[in-house]
């Protein structure tokens, strides 16, 4: 653990866990951001074990609809009074509880994350505002699966054709699509993986278990 000012950085989600699960446990506000539900597992074992009196909000990236399991988990958190948007747009992983306090997630190193525990006033303020910003621009999790469905359908056999290094064309073929469909499809799938090259991809999948 490390302290500097009103910023505590705590390493791994055992550690966060320890330090914080009695704050998730008080707040009667929460506000979370994460590319998949990877990211804030312990964390949010914690935060939806209690009542339900408690707002709720989620934002995720696209990628957390390509996991049949992490789609029926989210269908069972809004039954539970959740509130579950999907935004296409780069968001910063974080939580806040009760507009008070923000957990910032700091990158991957040797398998592990950092953490961010965030008190100073202005700046919880600042991540709040980007987060309702992020919100306010998101699409609510069932008009987004129905846009994303063919996708979702599509997605184990694009990456499988990835994998195979074959061209654009063979694998279009492959598919049954066109061309220029085949390459939006790759495209959109890169984006919703949040990946910047189908590389990138692969390796994004097999991270999430999709390979």
């Amino acid at each position: 653990m490390e302290v500097t000012g009103e910023v505590v950085t705590v390493r791994g989600e055992a550690e966060l866990f320890a330090r914080t699960a009695h704050l998730f446990a008080a707040a009667g506000d929460v506000a979370c951001a994460a590319n998949d539900m990877h990211t804030w597992t312990a964390s949010r074992q914690v935060a939806e074990s209690e009542a339900t009196d408690r707002t709720v909000r989620k934002l995720y990236r696209p990628a957390v609809l390509l996991d049949p399991g992490q789609v029926q988990h989210l269908r069972e958190r809004k039954r539970f009074g959740a509130q579950i948007r999907i935004t296409s747009d780069e968001i910063n992983e974080t939580i806040i509880l009760d507009r008070r306090l923000a957990i910032l997630a700091g990158d991957l190193s040797a398998g592990e994350r950092s953490y961010s525990v965030v008190t100073r006033p202005e700046v919880v303020q600042s991540v709040t505002s980007l987060f309702n910003a992020a919100w306010r621009a998101a699409t609510e999790l069932e008009v987004f699966e129905m846009r994303f469905a063919e996708i979702r359908v599509l997605a184990p056999r694009i990456l499988e054709v990835l994998a195979s290094g074959c061209k654009d064309e063979t694998a279009a073929r492959t598919l049954g699509l066109g061309l220029r469909t085949y390459r939006r499809r790759v495209a959109e799938l890169m984006a919703a993986l949040g990946a910047t090259s189908r590389f990138q991809a692969g390796a994004r999948a097999r991270e999430l278990g999709l390979v």
